[in-house]
């Protein structure tokens, strides 16, 4: 079998596919791990969704298996360093929900800068306009050139910070995006979105040293992996009176547990991993997988198929003259 699918699919990307290879649409799989363990025997790609997970072990259970797709960016179900080792690439879109995020970070700043009333200076407690504003990007992902432009319409100022990015890189000027260091983004800033890629290096990076010396009334959207931040720097941010509001798009489970101190802030707000995921993003998303697993079945011929030999095909040959 050529391509495997357990995750749901727009119906012209399945039947794309479906002229192209063998194509097996399974959605109720996701539900039954050892009925997808057994399926995988003979497949050669397949796209799973993010509740599926995909480890060493189950890979040993597909021995001819070259791609994996997934329609959202993430990939935290499927084991990267196990893939690599099998040879299989992991199929993602790169850009395909960057306008989403873009569209999304927009939205919560807009709505945090208006809510969340500060002192004006005549008394009134009043939201404030994105537009004048300074916004700072952290980490420079496929989001922020559309992120950027939409900032720079309402008229905000972007500066951002990228460890792997240093400040003489081209990219910043072709980005529109002024390089400034993380400390001086959250002092200057009053917005900042956190589009950081995650690595076990930066856990922790976002913390006291940081964030509590934010610009006072700071509103913050994060669309990274939460375990960035120090939850006891983010949580005294918040109730400190520095920190107006923040809100995340996805929360690493426990954080958000009774005895955590993240739990029951009036100025947290989290969504449930929404930012990517669109009718228009989807649809990219597919189309992106489904072309990528295409021209890796056509550069990888299949293999021939892996077939059990019985006592008695062994007992055949040896009778047979011809096989001597």
């Amino acid at each position: 079998m050529d391509v495997l699918i357990v995750e749901p699919l727009d119906p012209e990307v399945l039947q794309w596919l479906a002229v192209r290879h063998a194509v097996r649409y399974a959605p109720q799989l996701a539900q039954d791990p050892q009925q997808f363990r057994r399926a995988l025997f003979q497949v050669r790609s397949m796209i799973i969704p993010p509740s599926v997970a995909l480890d060493a072990e189950t890979l040993r259970a597909a021995p001819m298996l070259r791609a994996v797709g997934r329609l959202s960016a993430g990939a935290e179900n499927i084991d990267m360093e196990a893939c690599a080792r099998s040879g299989v690439e992991v199929v993602r879109p790169t850009t395909a929900s960057a306008a989403a995020e873009a569209e999304f970070v927009i939205g919560a700043l807009l709505q945090m800068l208006r809510r969340v009333p500060v002192l004006s200076a005549d008394g009134m407690l009043v939201g404030r306009e994105l537009g004048g504003t300074t916004v700072g990007l952290v980490g420079i992902a496929p989001a922020a050139k559309p992120l950027t432009q939409l900032l720079t319409a309402f008229g905000a100022r972007v500066v951002g910070y990228d460890p792997t990015v240093h400040a003489s890189d081209p990219l910043w000027q072709r980005s529109g995006i002024e390089p400034m260091g993380l400390r001086e983004l959250f002092e200057a800033c009053d917005g900042v979105c956190v589009l950081l890629t995650y690595y076990t290096r930066y856990r922790g990076l976002l913390g006291e040293r940081f964030l509590a010396g934010c610009k006072p009334n700071q509103v913050l959207v994060s669309l990274a992996h939460s375990n960035l931040f120090d939850e006891d720097a983010l949580a005294e941010a918040l109730t400190g009176g520095r920190m107006a509001a923040a809100w995340f798009d996805s929360m690493e489970p426990g954080m958000l547990d009774p005895a955590r101190v993240l739990r029951h802030l009036d100025t947290l707000q989290v969504t449930p991993r929404v930012a990517s995921t669109t009718l228009e993003s989807r649809s990219r998303s597919a189309w992106a997988v489904a072309r990528r697993i295409d021209e890796l079945l056509a550069a990888a011929p299949p293999r021939p198929d892996f077939k059990a030999t019985a006592p008695d095909d062994l007992a055949d040959l040896a009778d047979d003259p011809a096989s001597g």
